[in-house]
């Protein structure tokens, strides 16, 4: 290991063995250090994956399945402490980067446990999509105590999560946006078709990420371009409630589901989209699929109206939806299937805005951080 390399270990209470977006964010970063010489581990929830790009996976937790902010997701029970003494001790961790809001079960025990000479940086990746979640997040702030005086640095994936960490956190944050292995969605591998009539949608299948409420613009879509056909990825415990309206509706000919894709598949499949429509209603703190879609060369990407989508939509107002409206939201489809002009338009636009999200620009930023962040910690403990 070169000298001016870094011992790093990512902190995330829930599991690596799914590629949804915070779990994605940890692999696409720790791949990358990998890549640049660093020593990566992941210190995680329940996880069947015994190392990640190299890097050695600590599954240090049993998880429950909850759900939480309109989603689905794991929390750790509590871990054994002197479990994680021994991995903190065998890995002498440079900097420990947490995914945050954390457990008080798992990742505080470990920022508790961690050597006086480790730094410890933060990702803040929420935005809550209802009152009980935003209730919830502060009852959790009131269990981090003197944890969160640990942390040396803070960013936050997008300005309303900042906003979100200031006002129920105290935190005060930079924003360092979320980032995609461009060449693995590159869009020139990936030549855009165009005048088409096929919408996808790729997902977990779950209130908040709004494929009922597309299902109900799509039947209207429907009766003015019966030529449409939409494909549905993904998988969740509303699979079988969203089949059930499809048959009901007589469009089971016109709609795909085609459940768990692959990440290798992924780009493929976006990249044949000629609107990849991701109509979440909320909880999204920024919009890696979005990304994903614009990287793979998907005709026109359209999301949900929300603060984290717009965050990284804001440049086109053209591509954000009303999901709860099925009225406008088809009118929308329709517009951006119909008017080739404008698809050409906000197509090029995308091709332009998705690099400012290559990990080749945003892991230099994050690993600044680190080393700032160890230079700022060994001044202050010295």
């Amino acid at each position: 290991m070169a000298s001016d390399a870094l011992k790093i270990g990512f902190v995330f209470d829930d599991s690596l063995d799914s590629n949804d977006g915070v779990s994605q964010y940890v692999k696409t970063l720790g791949e990358w250090l990998s890549h640049q010489g660093h020593q990566v581990s992941y210190l995680v929830g329940e996880t069947k994956l015994k190392q990640w790009a190299g890097g050695k996976v600590y599954s240090l937790a049993q998880n429950k399945n909850v759900t939480f902010n309109d989603n689905r997701l794991s929390i750790p029970l509590p871990v054994d402490q002197n479990r994680i003494k021994g991995v903190l001790k065998a890995e002498n961790f440079d900097v420990l980067h947490v995914q945050v809001p954390y457990s008080p079960f798992m990742a505080q025990r470990v920022i508790n446990k961690a050597s006086r000479q480790t730094a410890i940086v933060g990702t803040f990746h929420i935005v809550p999509a209802n009152h009980l979640a935003s209730w919830g997040s502060r009852l959790l702030r009131l269990t981090y105590g003197r944890s969160l005086k640990r942390f040396d640095s803070i960013i936050s994936v997008s300005p309303p999560a900042a906003d979100f960490a200031r006002r129920t956190f105290g935190l005060e944050t930079q924003v360092i946006s979320n980032a995609v292995n461009i060449k693995r969605f590159d869009a020139a591998s990936n030549p855009r078709r165009r005048g088409g009539n096929k919408i996808v949608f790729l997902g977990r299948l779950v209130k908040r990420k709004g494929c009922q409420q597309l299902l109900k613009a799509f039947e209207l879509l429907y009766a003015e371009r019966p030529d449409t056909r939409l494909i549905i990825g993904g998988d969740g415990p509303l699979r079988s409630k969203l089949e059930r309206f499809v048959n009901s509706k007589n469009l089971t000919p016109l709609v795909s589901f085609i459940g768990f894709v692959d990440e290798i598949d992924k780009p493929t499949l976006l990249a044949s989209a000629d609107i990849a429509c991701f109509p979440a209603t909320g909880g999204e703190s920024f919009g890696i699929v979005l990304v994903e879609a614009m990287a793979a060369g998907a005709g026109v990407v359209a999301g949900g109206d929300n603060p984290g989508y717009r965050s990284v939509l804001n440049g086109r107002p053209e591509m954000l939806v009303q999901p709860n409206n099925s009225v406008e939201f088809a009118k929308q489809l329709k517009l951006l299937l119909d008017d080739s002009s404008l698809s050409d338009e906000i197509h090029d636009w995308q091709q332009l805005s998705v690099r400012q999200y290559d990990i080749a620009l945003i892991g230099p930023k994050l690993l600044k951080v680190y080393r700032e962040a160890i230079a700022k910690h060994r001044i202050y403990r010295a």
